[in-house]
């Protein structure tokens, strides 16, 4: 993966749980962050660069989900 590749991952990792963070709901909160970090515990050893741009569109689209609920 390429270093910008694994920045924007990063970031984007980081901007999903700050926004998740600011759920009021404990068990919401708790869920997503939790989400969060399996999901990209699952998929971090994936070198496929099309399924990584795929993961990245459904991330981001979550992120965005997130964000209209908070």
């Amino acid at each position: 993966m390429a270093a910008s590749s694994r920045a924007q991952v990063l970031r984007l990792y980081r901007a999903l749980l700050r926004e998740s963070q600011r759920f009021s709901g404990y068990n919401y909160r708790t869920y997503a962050i939790r989400r969060i970090r399996d999901a990209f515990r699952e998929n971090k050893n994936i070198k496929d660069s099309e399924k990584i741009e795929e993961l990245l569109n459904k991330a981001k689209a979550n992120l965005e989900v997130i964000h209209r609920q908070v």
